[in-house]
């Protein structure tokens, strides 16, 4: 894991307008040091000053209330070569964005040549592509653009790589359209009736609060600023954990049920039975990889065994990733039988249980739960 060493350093200068008038307003945020702990990571080292002979970069984002997507894009756009040794500067002044190398959910200009990421502007309508349609925001258009040079550094390959594509495919999907549908208020559901809770536990939900309360008595810019810090820490913190979690888990599981589904006709010749030899999370890797090999029948039933009690189970497989109802249910006259009676019911020896609604039951061997889901098809 990345360590966030609290680095952090905050300058201010003190500006006369036109009016000879005095306000505060901030410099440069100088952003924490990161070091990489483990040395399988990629993930850069930063430092709080510019390297020699390298020209400090300056990425600029809107002061005052901060949401999600700019924390997480400045976060970001850190992890690049170009931007490594950035530091962030927080202005609404046209003049003071205009002369910075990157500039993030302000200035009301989309252009990537120039490195400027705003989305705000009328007649914006980016998406991130590849069947995605969810509107970009800030931290979108930064993974869109620099992603893959994330992703690859992570898994230290080219950016060419297969794997590479893969991953910023997957964490757009498990990670960043949610940043991106929020912050442009786009609702998860197709429907008029209110939501029957508040979730308030969502990453641009938890970010938000960072923000100072009306009630806090200081409320200047130093303190605005402190609060930015830590919402771009813990936004970065749990994109690197996604990113982390796809690389070393997601990726080697996909691999698993490609080589377990290649090989279903093995185990059964209707290939509508596949057994997990090495078990993983496996579910929603099935539902992509049957569409995308336009498999033919599905699978209706995932055999696999439990690590603890060492028995066998037989999964029913859900109609959708999100539905509890299964293709194929194990029969209704196995639900809620356990031991004797149910191997008697069933004529099946071994059997340990099968659950009341029939998305799972159990055997003491593999030959029997593969008996089990043999029977099961049939019935």
């Amino acid at each position: 894991m990345l360590a966030l060493t609290r680095g952090f350093n905050l300058n201010w200068k003190l500006f006369s307008n036109s009016n000879h008038s005095r306000t505060l307003i901030p410099s440069l945020i100088k952003l924490p040091l990161m070091v990489a702990t483990r040395p399988s990571v990629s993930s850069p080292t930063y430092s709080t000053g510019s390297p020699v002979n390298v020209p400090l970069k300056h990425v600029g984002t809107h002061n005052g209330s901060f949401h999600c997507d700019e924390a997480l894009g400045c976060f970001m756009i850190r992890l690049t070569s170009k931007y490594s040794n950035a530091e962030i500067v927080r202005s609404r002044d046209p003049q003071v964005l205009e002369g910075l190398d990157a500039v993030l959910d302000v200035g009301g200009v989309y252009d990537p040549s120039r490195d400027r990421y705003d989305h705000h502007q009328k007649g914006f309508g980016e998406v991130f592509g590849h069947g995605f349609s969810t509107k970009l925001s800030s931290a979108g258009l930064v993974y869109k653009h620099f992603g893959k040079e994330i992703i690859a550094k992570e898994l230290q390959v080219d950016e060419g790589h297969p794997d590479v594509h893969r991953l910023f495919l997957a964490v757009y999907k498990s990670f960043m359209e949610a940043i991106d549908a929020i912050d442009n208020g786009i609702n998860q559901y197709d429907t008029d009736q209110p939501p029957k809770y508040v979730n308030n536990t969502h990453l641009s939900s938890r970010v938000g609060k960072f923000n100072l309360d009306w009630t806090d008595p200081d409320q200047s810019s130093k303190k605005e600023n402190e609060a930015f810090e830590r919402a771009m820490a813990l936004a970065g913190s749990e994109f690197l954990d996604n990113v982390r979690f796809h690389a070393k888990s997601w990726l080697p599981a996909r691999s698993i049920v490609m080589e377990c589904l290649a090989t279903r006709f093995d185990v059964d010749p209707s290939g509508e039975i596949m057994v997990l030899k090495t078990f993983c999370p496996w579910k929603l890797h099935l539902f992509e990889l049957e569409g995308e090999l336009k498999i033919d029948p599905l699978v209706k039933y995932v055999l696999y065994q439990d690590d603890r009690s060492k028995q066998w189970r037989v999964q029913a497989v859900a109609k959708s990733p999100d539905s509890f109802e299964s293709r194929k249910a194990l029969p209704a006259q196995w639900r809620g039988l356990r031991d004797d009676d149910l191997s008697r019911e069933s004529q099946i020896p071994g059997g340990v249980f099968v659950h009341m609604s029939g998305f799972i039951g159990g055997n003491q061997s593999f030959e029997g739960a593969l008996a089990m889901a043999g029977a099961a098809l049939k019935l």
